[in-house]
């Protein structure tokens, strides 16, 4: 028998109504008004919302990064979202320099085996030879439709114009979308140096480097050239006004342009976070950085007037206390061995973390952890504010990433033939969020101590119970890989 949804707010994209849902197997076979129960599994969801469920296209689980990495992995991260309300989400698979994009695929797929939720791949592109031009139509027949270049992080990812050029053509000749970290590499590459050198190297430094002038002439550059390849492009995790008006001025021509923006964006500040004293400004280090009260308020706008499609997290956390453990000690009884090796040995081992930037911001490793929070903080801060209401909420978390990135209407409506991914929310439920009680895997809560109102309740991916209050239903390789589809619209 099936799983009958009774007596609650049905919420999508265009409307809100009171309707029941009834699931069968792994898919939503019927919505009407009061259905029989005919010896279904019967959730009453009297005063509760019917929300579908979340859709983060922007995270890194388990990436290698600043001689480290990411704390959630397939496994805790993916327990992690689902206790905020996310069921799907999209990672980056990075190519790795010399190699093809399949090596990067394969070292993805084996990062994947512990899955979850279901998950989908973009595919970073480091190094963008002859022949690794060649490999991309490939990854679109593997459901693999989206390419993302670093425009940022000069000599670790950042690519040239003329290789983001390239692969803008080459990805609206096969139907895929591009998308971009865009901050001008070269002159944060400069601006670097010159902080440090001035014994400027405490955390809020890290906002001096990366000015919002320097994403706001990324985009503009960006979007020139998506609109003369004439290929999709999506502009990743959006912070400031001078990014927004380039996006903005590009929709005005017509240009097949979108953005997102991150729930961290909304929140933090750098005079109140990242110039924390005793280093604990480094929590909040990320690329490109957090600004200011007033680039919150140009973003919450975008978000209302459509300039922006999306909001995600890029979800990538690390310890702030990270390198825990007497990995050096056994590192020498054991010739030399690596932390790697160690915490395979001692789970109760910190890999190294922010610590690596004390003295030096340049060396923080750029992340943070959202993955859990993006869903309650985005409802109380939005919904709750009378920005958003409940249906352009799920349009940004659910239902824009699902048609964006080719996974509509599988995911990111709750209808009849879509899979049951279901979120039962209660608008009157309170959250306070506290390291002490998430689940992902770090040391600190971007939102300590803040309570939102506003919390999924029970969380249900195709059908099958995950989240139920405080209890885990979930288990290891129940998350599907999602092959997504060419051709996705431009929003």
């Amino acid at each position: 028998m099936g799983t009958l949804f009774k007596n609650g707010t049905l919420v999508t994209a265009s409307d809100m109504l009171r309707a029941d849902v009834l699931v069968e197997g792994e898919i939503v076979t019927l919505i009407g008004l009061d259905l029989p129960a005919d010896g279904h599994t019967v959730v009453d969801c009297t005063g509760k919302y019917l929300l579908p469920g979340g859709i983060d296209v922007h995270t890194h689980l388990d990436l290698p990064f600043g001689g480290t990495f990411s704390n959630d992995d397939f496994d805790v991260g993916h327990k992690a979202a689902a206790f905020g309300g996310t069921t799907a989400h999209i990672d980056f698979v990075i190519q790795p320099k010399g190699g093809s994009l399949h090596d990067g695929l394969a070292t993805w797929r084996k990062k994947a085996a512990p899955a979850q939720i279901d998950y989908a791949f973009h595919m970073a592109v480091t190094d963008l030879r002859q022949d690794v031009l060649e490999e991309i139509p490939s990854l679109a027949a593997e459901g693999i439709t989206s390419l993302k270049l670093f425009m940022a992080y000069k000599n670790v990812f950042q690519v040239d114009d003329k290789t983001l050029f390239r692969a803008m053509q080459v990805a609206a000749e096969h139907g895929m979308i591009v998308m971009v970290h865009a901050e001008n590499g070269d002159v944060e590459n400069t601006l670097t140096p010159a902080l440090l050198a001035a014994g400027k190297t405490e955390p809020k430094y890290h906002a001096a480097s990366r000015p919002p002038e320097i994403e706001g002439e990324a985009t503009n550059r960006a979007v020139v050239m998506a609109g003369l390849a004439n290929c999709p492009l999506y502009v990743v995790h959006m912070t400031c006004d001078e990014s927004i008006e380039a996006l903005r001025r590009g929709r005005a021509l017509g240009y097949p342009v979108m953005g997102e923006t991150c729930v961290q964006y909304f929140f933090l500040t750098v005079e109140e976070h990242m110039a924390q004293p005793d280093f604990h400004g480094s929590k909040y280090v990320c690329s490109p950085p957090i600004r200011t009260k007033h680039d919150q308020q140009v973003l919450w706008r975008a978000v209302k007037d459509g300039t922006l499609q999306v909001i995600s997290t890029d979800h990538c956390d690390f310890w702030f206390e990270g390198g825990k453990g007497p990995w050096q000690e056994w590192s020498k009884a054991h010739n030399g061995g690596d932390w790697v090796e160690y915490e395979a040995q001692d789970p109760s081992y910190r890999r190294p973390g922010k610590e690596l930037g004390l003295g030096n911001f340049s060396k923080i490793p750029n992340g943070l952890p959202a993955i859990e929070d993006r869903m309650m903080m985005v409802w109380d801060g939005g919904v709750n504010s009378g920005i958003l209401t409940p249906s352009r909420f799920v349009e940004l978390n659910c239902t824009n990433p699902a048609k964006i990135f080719g996974m509509y209407p599988k995911k990111g409506t709750i209808a009849v033939g879509s899979d049951a991914d279901i979120v039962v929310w209660d608008p009157n439920a309170k959250h306070t969020f506290s390291a002490k009680t998430h689940h992902m895997r770090t040391d600190y809560n971007l939102f300590e101590g803040h309570t939102a109102t506003g919390k999924p309740v029970m969380v249900y991916q195709r059908g099958n119970k995950l989240v139920d209050g405080d209890q885990w239903f979930g288990k290891n390789g129940n998350g599907q890989f999602i092959k997504r589809s060419t051709h996705a619209p431009v929003l």
